[in-house]
């Protein structure tokens, strides 16, 4: 039979055996909430990373660097194009134009005849050419004698499978020159015409403008400005590009030139050609 201190006995270790379950039960959930913390810490680190990852693109490509220029290419072109020129006095409704020979012309061509030539209206010329299509609108009230050269000679083929041999890029001259069927920047067709010229002009990216060797020296050559050109008024303006035109120019200028003739003149990197030079 049970005694008092045997009940007692029992009911000491009843009570210490309880204390143990309820202690290894509170470990048993401190484990899991120091678990479940360093779970959700990880979650955390991991969504952060994720979002900088999305942010700043990670470890995927970076965006490619803008490429270096062209060698010889301009620093900058403007986009601005200057309105054609007009003459203070108008000329009268036909000129009479002097074409004597020259030096032997680099392509064989008839000069055009001088009679009666109109000083009014416009004549459109387009350029196709290894770098795309430039469209001229020549302008008779300018330069009457250097419309029908043109003209002349672009009806005679005279510029067709020609070289333009001259880029210039420089902040203060932008032009690309063609016209010599030789190349070398000195032929001509065989003959001259005068200047047609006026101390107002002034010329800006969109002008056409006759190339020449000194005063009176007009012959086949051409330059088209694409961007700036402080130049004295001693070149003869005869017409504009388009905007689709100068697009093309600005193309074939980016490319750059090979500074043969001085820093910013020279050749094109990328050789463009006339191919052909039709009128209307």
């Amino acid at each position: 039979m049970a005694t008092n201190q045997m009940r007692r006995e029992a009911a000491k270790r009843k009570l210490a055996s309880q204390q143990q379950r309820r202690a290894e039960r509170a470990r048993r959930r401190q484990r899991v909430a120091i678990i479940t913390s360093a779970a959700v810490v990880v979650v955390v680190v991991v969504g952060v990373v994720v979002l900088s990852t999305i942010g700043t693109g990670g470890g995927g490509a970076q965006p490619a660097a803008a490429p270096a220029p062209a060698t010889g290419a301009p620093a900058s072109i403007p986009t601005d194009i200057v309105p054609l020129p007009t003459r203070p006095t108008a000329l009268p409704a036909t000129v009479t134009c002097d074409y004597p020979a020259g030096e032997q012309a680099s392509k064989p061509v008839q000069p055009p005849a001088g009679a009666d030539i109109s000083a009014t209206g416009t004549v459109p010329v387009t350029l196709q050419t290894s770098a795309g299509t430039v469209p001229l609108t020549l302008d008779r009230a300018l330069a009457p004698c250097a419309v029908n050269s043109f003209v002349s000679l672009a009806q005679q083929g005279y510029f067709n499978d020609t070289g333009c041999h001259r880029l210039t890029t420089s902040d203060g001259l932008q032009v690309l020159q063609c016209g010599d069927p030789s190349g070398t920047g000195s032929g001509g067709p065989g003959y001259t015409f005068n200047d047609e010229v006026f101390p107002e002009l002034t010329y800006g990216r969109g002008i056409l403008a006759m190339a020449n060797a000194g005063a009176n020296t007009n012959g086949s050559q051409f330059f088209m400005v694409y961007g700036n050109a402080q130049l004295p008024p001693n070149y003869t303006v005869f017409g504009s590009i388009s905007p689709d035109g100068l697009q093309v120019l600005d193309a074939i200028a980016r490319a750059g030139q090979n500074d043969a003739n001085g820093t910013g003149d020279g050749a094109p990197n990328s050789p463009v050609t006339i191919q052909t030079a039709t009128v209307g």
